[in-house]
């Protein structure tokens, strides 16, 4: 059996996710992939599926195939999320429940499915993303934030039940990532306003993100749990 590491990557189409599915394919990992829809490349050592993270369903028939596969799991990056900058009240059920499905239910999902492979091994990181949103309770994010407050929540509980596994669960919590898509459609002064608020006043980069990402999966991280990295500092 193959003893690279395994990790999987939620939303790796574009921006975030499809930067960090060519770094750790270059740092020797064998990589999974998932998104909504079809990938326009392909990589050695990278499998790709095609799902919608908040169907349990096709969420637990991927973990499967990668047990199947490859018969362990040592990292997971919860990437895969959408945005909505709408005051609450003209945001519409819809736009809640679409968000909130694929924010929360998918990173509550692919966890799950996830921590249950990794204990096989008595070893696992899961990573989770948050966003300054959160404690910064920027005007016009009250369900996109509401969302990520969940998943820390969630990622602070967690955290404990399965650390007895030798699996530890931590958050980045993501200002305005250049390249991302997501910052790309904010207005320019509502980006202007929100790096203001942090220490940084700059965007990040990938490679930021990258950086922060290597710290939290490091075997040498094995004690560092239910914490939250503001990147860009709040």
């Amino acid at each position: 059996m193959n003893e690279n590491p395994v990790i999987v990557i939620t939303g790796t189409r574009y921006g975030i996710g499809r930067y960090l599915t060519e770094y750790y394919i270059g740092k020797g990992f064998l990589v999974v992939g998932c998104s909504r829809g079809d990938i326009d490349y392909q990589f050695d050592n990278y499998l790709h599926f095609c799902i919608d993270v908040s169907d349990e369903s096709s969420v637990k028939k991927m973990f499967a195939e990668i047990r199947k596969k490859y018969g362990r799991l040592d990292v997971i990056i919860n990437n895969a999320g959408i945005a909505s900058h709408n005051h609450a009240l003209l945001t519409s059920l819809k736009e809640l429940q679409n968000v909130l499905d694929t924010n929360f239910v998918g990173t509550f999902l692919c966890c799950r499915e996830a921590v249950k492979l990794m204990k096989r091994n008595k070893y696992g990181r899961v990573i989770n993303i948050s966003s300054i949103h959160v404690p910064l309770a920027t005007i016009g994010t009250s369900i996109y934030g509401a969302t990520k407050a969940s998943i820390e929540q969630f990622s602070r509980v967690l955290a404990q039940e399965v650390f007895q596994f030798g699996i530890t669960i931590n958050l980045l919590s993501l200002s305005v990532v250049r390249g991302s898509g997501m910052a790309e459609n904010l207005p320019d002064d509502i980006e202007h306003e929100l790096l203001q608020r942090t220490i940084s006043k700059i965007q990040l980069d990938f490679k930021d993100v990258s950086h922060a990402i290597d710290f939290f999966i490091s075997k040498k991280s094995k004690l560092i749990t239910s914490q939250i990295l503001y990147l860009g500092g709040v």
